[in-house]
């Protein structure tokens, strides 16, 4: 009783068929495997580049002055 027989399972394929069609279906198909293929390729990609050092994120450089009188104000430069 715990799990569905092979009937159970024609069944809901039926009515899900019946829903959405199978031009529907097809199109989630092809997107969900073009996100799978994706997500594969990403994690070849990331595990290509072990050992390098992830490049570190742009900072926000604003020009108001701070209003916290223990904030250090410097002037921000980029390495060349």
């Amino acid at each position: 009783m715990g799990s569905f027989s092979i009937w159970h399972w024609l069944i809901v394929l039926l009515v899900v068929v019946l829903i959405f069609g199978t031009k529907k279906l097809k199109n989630i198909g092809s997107d969900l495997g073009g996100a799978v293929k994706g997500f594969k390729d990403g994690v070849k990609a990331g595990g290509d580049s072990v050992g390098e050092t992830p490049a570190s994120p742009a900072q926000q450089v604003t020009t108001a002055k701070a209003i916290d009188p223990n904030t250090v104000d410097v002037e921000a430069k980029t390495k060349s």
